[in-house]
């Protein structure tokens, strides 16, 4: 009898990973992903209880240490070692604090694209204690001062190309004595300073650990702009916690010491620095730069390099797929992709043209205290919701009013959390653990991020700003953005300050702008709804001369809407949700519509013809 028992547990053993694999298909998977996690936050909290504390600048003399000799960055056909990168950034950090007099706590703004010098200049200010403001390049104008201002940054470093950028600011600039550079031998202008001669004349001896002796991983490392739901773009904090947070997204990858990663992603940005550039340090391993993406030359860079890992955006991916069928396609080293934003029909398309990838898709938000992976490799999901790490970091999705912008309530003033399968607004508990540092010198925004008493009385949670889905199998799907952003060719655009550029146009009164979806597009594109002054009549071609000055391609609306009145809510906010859904058929709207024509420069009447040669994909966006 006993030898039947023993059989039959034994058999039972035996089924058990089978029963397993059945009932929790990902529970292994959800187990060493939580391990990955678990390990690297205890790191990181170690890394914080050092005195002094190691920081990521830390982390890369350890790499330079041990393998000096390896390459770090590959541009062109420039190769730089750990060591090379190390004495170039110990240059640039006596440099600054020479000429332009830094010392720790001090910013200095980078007004520069795509490049090695990104890279050592930020650890030249990060081993002085400085934090870097990341600005994106393509900012002009009102956009820029409030950028560089907000950061309270002291110094302004800028490529001489961007010279009418910098010098038409120059006036505001100078009456707060700010010091600008240009990263040049010489400098064309009046009243800016040369620096790459004042680079390569400084030792490049290792500088000192007390300059940066105040440092701790609340301190700021980064300023990265993101736009929010109104106004002008905001300068979200990345102190020295967060910094070897974002960086710990190629670690749960499972890249290692031996990969080569190709970015062609923005650095301004927080995936291709904080992800691309730093998780590189963090793993010791090689990054591939690229001033410009380009999807022509996409697959000869990686064959070039040898490249294992890219890093992409959705739109990245959907552009490799339009570009014409080669025979190569499918020769190339790349495992592994990291990024977000990918649909799942271009998903699809991409695997079975580039071959077997293995797609890391993510979300997060550069100033959010949550991120979800997808570690399954799960066809659209853009993470899994994993009941073990949600216990360290408590997150879930509350109903949301997309029409009065809020969430809903119940009668005791909590918010609801919405059962599985239906779209909620991701929402992450502001903690020890999972903090939220806020916006440079905008308390007001910071505090339009925090929800108060979520589901009881005293509590604080992130506002994601984002509506995402999660299925009976725990696999969260992104649905849609709230409020007042929306993304187009992987930026975020703030539609007040596009209203405000369009504002200063002078057949304009009043504006309305927004997002509306395009089909086999990602995200949504920029679309206004315009009432003009009495007396005036629309003029495309003087208002697409305007767009062209002062917005970058990106933000451009491509479709305007004439209206005779503009309706508003009771609350005096305009009214976006029916626009959105009516969007730029000419079919269905009877108001007059212009479509942004980029080969006759100029805003055209839009047709039908129009209308349908966007859906088929004939004219590009």
């Amino acid at each position: 009898m006993y030898s039947l028992l023993f059989t039959g547990l034994a058999g039972l053993l035996l089924l058990l990973p089978v029963l397993l694999r059945h009932l929790f298909p990902f529970l292994l998977q959800d187990l060493l992903t939580f391990i990955t996690i678990l390990r690297y936050a205890l790191w990181m909290r170690r890394s914080a209880a050092r005195n002094p504390p190691r920081t990521l600048v830390d982390v890369f003399l350890e790499q330079v240490s041990k393998t000096p000799a390896k390459h770090f960055m590959l541009y062109k056909d420039q190769a730089f070692s750990y060591a090379e990168v190390d004495r170039k950034s110990n240059r640039v950090a006596r440099a600054l604090q020479e000429h332009a007099g830094l010392r720790q706590g001090d910013c200095a703004a980078l007004f520069i694209p795509n490049g090695p010098a990104y890279v050592w200049l930020w650890l030249g200010l990060a081993k002085l204690g400085c934090a870097a403001a990341c600005l994106n390049y393509n900012i002009r104008a009102k956009s820029l001062l409030h950028c560089f201002s907000c950061s309270g940054a002291k110094v302004l470093i800028a490529d001489p190309e961007l010279s009418a950028a910098v010098e038409e600011v120059l006036p505001s600039l100078a009456k707060d004595n700010i010091k600008v550079f240009y990263l040049s031998e010489k400098s064309p202008s009046d009243g800016i300073e040369s620096l790459n001669d004042k680079i390569n004349a400084a030792s490049h001896e290792p500088v000192s650990p007390s300059l940066r002796s105040a440092v701790n991983h609340r301190t700021p490392g980064l300023y990265i702009y993101t736009s929010g739901t109104t106004g002008l773009p905001k300068a979200a904090v990345i102190n020295h916690h967060r910094l070897l947070m974002g960086s710990g997204l190629l670690n749960t990858a499972g890249i290692n010491s031996n990969d080569i990663i190709y970015t062609p992603l923005p650095l301004y940005h927080s995936a291709g620095f904080m992800i691309g550039v730093n998780g590189c340090i963090l793993k010791g391993a090689t990054i591939v730069l690229r001033q410009k993406f380009s999807a022509s030359q996409f697959w000869d860079d990686c064959r070039k390099y040898n490249v294992t890992v890219i890093q992409y955006i959705g739109e990245l991916i959907r552009y490799l797929c339009n570009v014409p069928k080669k025979d190569n396609d499918r020769e190339h080293c790349v495992k592994l992709a990291v990024g977000n934003g990918l649909r799942p029909d271009v998903w699809k398309e991409f695997l079975n043209r580039f071959g077997d990838i293995r797609i890391f898709e993510f979300y997060a938000a550069t100033e959010g205290n949550i991120g979800l992976v997808n570690y399954t490799n799960t066809l659209g999901a853009v993470g899994r919701i994993n009941s073990l790490y949600k216990k360290i970091v408590p997150h879930t999705l509350i109903k949301y009013d997309v029409g009065k912008d809020e969430p809903v309530r119940d009668a005791n003033g909590f918010c609801v959390e919405v059962p599985r399968g239906e779209p909620g607004l991701l929402v992450a508990k502001i903690s020890v653990l999972s903090p939220f540092a806020g916006y440079a010198g905008d308390q007001t925004q910071t505090e339009k991020k925090r929800l108060h008493n979520v589901f009881r009385k005293g509590d604080l949670y992130f506002n994601s700003g984002d509506l995402l889905v999660v299925d009976h199998n725990n696999f969260a799907y992104f649905h849609d953005r709230v409020g007042d952003t929306f993304r187009w060719k992987g930026e975020n655009v703030a539609t007040t300050e596009v209203a405000d550029i369009l504002g200063m146009v002078d057949f304009i009164q009043e504006v309305n702008v927004y997002g509306v979806p395009v089909p086999k597009h990602e995200g949504r594109i920029g679309m206004a709804t315009i009432r003009l002054h009495d007396g005036k009549e629309f003029d495309g071609q003087k208002l697409y001369k305007h767009v062209i000055e002062y917005l970058p391609n990106y933000a451009r609306p491509r479709f305007f809407r004439l209206q005779d009145e503009l309706e508003i809510t009771a609350t005096f906010k305009q009214r976006k949700v029916t626009l959105v859904a009516e969007g730029f058929d000419p079919s269905t709207i009877k108001d007059p519509l212009y479509f942004l024509d980029e080969s006759e420069r100029v805003y055209l009447p839009m047709t039908q013809s129009i209308y349908e040669s966007i859906k088929e994909g004939k004219i590009k966006l």
